[in-house]
């Protein structure tokens, strides 16, 4: 049986360890101190610019809403449109489907919808957590589907993927 004592000792540790940590949720964010408020400004899609990539009306809005759901729904920051911060902004550059696999006839078995988002992040409080980075991931599929048979299921894990890495690099510091 533990003694009131060892609890004491124990919850006592627990305090000195996360002191030095700033301040987390148990989501495994590490807010900055004094920092209240985020800002993602808005995803502009350029990836039709680039050879090989096509537009998809609305990935844009969708990604840039992504970014910001993920950022409500693991810390406790307040959202703003101007003056966050925290301010993430960035393109997505890349938006393509290419085939990964042939059959023996010559065609594609399996196609690859793949994207790329070229990323900053700012914040004010502490510059020098300041960045700039790529971030891309992909969703294989069979190549007798279309890209709008899977695109919902694909959006859901590429976005998934990428803003969970941007959440990680700038708040969980993984």
């Amino acid at each position: 049986m533990i003694s009131n004592l060892n609890k004491l000792f124990v919850l006592f540790l627990l305090m000195i360890i996360t002191e030095g940590c700033g301040i987390y949720s148990f989501t495994g964010a590490s807010i900055p101190p004094g920092v209240t408020t985020f800002q993602v400004n808005f995803f502009e899609n350029l990836a039709g610019n680039r050879p090989g990539s096509t537009v998809e009306p609305g990935l844009d809005n969708d990604f840039t809403n992504a970014l910001q759901d993920i950022i409500i729904n693991q810390t406790t920051l307040n959202l703003v449109s101007e003056d966050g911060q925290l301010v993430y902004e960035g393109e997505i550059i890349k938006y393509s489907v290419t085939p990964m696999s042939a059959t023996a006839e010559i065609t594609a078995a399996q196609n690859r919808l793949e994207m790329t988002v070229d990323f900053r992040f700012f914040n004010i409080k502490k510059e020098e957590d300041n960045f700039e980075k790529k971030y891309s991931f992909f969703y294989d599929f069979p190549a007798e589907l279309q890209v709008y048979d899977v695109i919902d299921t694909a959006h859901k894990e590429i976005f998934d993927r990428i803003t969970q890495d941007i959440f990680n690099d700038t708040l969980a510091k993984w």
